[in-house]
């Protein structure tokens, strides 16, 4: 299950976005929907109406929504789950989404955040994996999280899967603080290329490297229009060149080379 919240867990909708792409390029299915007068305020998430191909006006509900996928290439399906941070009954809520994963046999449960963070747009966006399952903390060589503070509902649904036995972990990307505004398209690549390798298969990628290339060369020329952002970049480039030269490793640059060769072997349009 990979599952992500709009709301305080996505800056930038990255998270949200990683999986709505996924539900398109997988072809997923819609299995269930939560009901939302049970966990959401319509005066904060207020529904949508539009006009349907009969041209009668339709009301489209704030809810969170399961889908089910089978990935080509992958050996496993993939149920996605995609939403809204709830107004109200967390505990409910998550105990409702956990008693779906569990008749659905859901093996492994893979939340997706997003985070406005002090790094910069010009380099590859951090992804940071981390777990509280000691079983995939070994198998993956993984961090238990270290976080003390105020939580949103991915923390809460990780907590709650780790209480009733289903293995979790989380992706988080950090966004740069000074481009948090949506869609940030480099976050949204980071976090599915993540999602490849956890469950090692490809995702067609379609139009996203070019968008990501897109959004980093309008940063881009926002810093050089604006003298104290541009050296802000400066800065932020600098420290994090520092900080990651050890990255530069044999592991690092054979893991970018077998995720080419995978692509390469797909065929598909979207491996670009």
């Amino acid at each position: 299950m990979v599952a992500a919240f709009e709301g305080w867990n996505d800056a930038g909708e990255a998270a949200s976005g990683a999986v709505a792409h996924l539900e398109q390029v997988w072809g997923a299915e819609l299995l269930a929907e939560l009901d939302p007068e049970d966990y959401h305020d319509f005066q904060v998430n207020r529904p949508t109406v539009s006009l349907g191909e009969d041209g009668r006006r339709v009301i489209t509900w704030p809810t969170t929504r399961l889908y089910w996928s089978r990935p080509g290439g992958g050996g496993r399906d993939v149920v996605l789950v995609r939403g809204i941070e709830p107004s109200m009954r967390w505990r409910s809520f998550v105990d409702e989404l956990l008693g779906h994963a569990q008749r659905l046999g859901v093996t492994t449960l893979v939340t997706l955040g997003a985070l406005l963070a002090d790094v910069p747009h010009t380099r590859p966006i951090p992804v940071t994996a981390t777990s509280d399952d000691d079983g995939l903390l070994e198998r993956l060589a993984l961090e238990p999280s270290r976080y003390e503070g105020p939580t949103g509902i991915v923390g809460v649904l990780q907590e709650g899967a780790n209480r009733a036995g289903v293995p979790a972990l989380s992706l988080w990307a950090a966004v740069p603080h000074y481009v948090g505004q949506a869609p940030s398209p480099k976050a949204t690549l980071a976090l599915l290329r993540r999602v490849e390798e956890l469950l090692d298969v490809t995702v067609p990628l379609q139009d996203l490297p070019e968008d990501a290339r897109a959004w980093e060369h309008g940063v881009d020329e926002l810093a050089a229009e604006d003298g104290e952002i541009g050296e802000y970049v400066r800065q932020l480039e600098q420290a994090k060149d520092t900080a990651d030269l050890p990255e530069a490793s044999g592991e690092a640059i054979a893991r970018e080379f077998e995720r080419y060769l995978r692509r390469r072997d797909d065929g598909s349009p979207g491996g670009r």
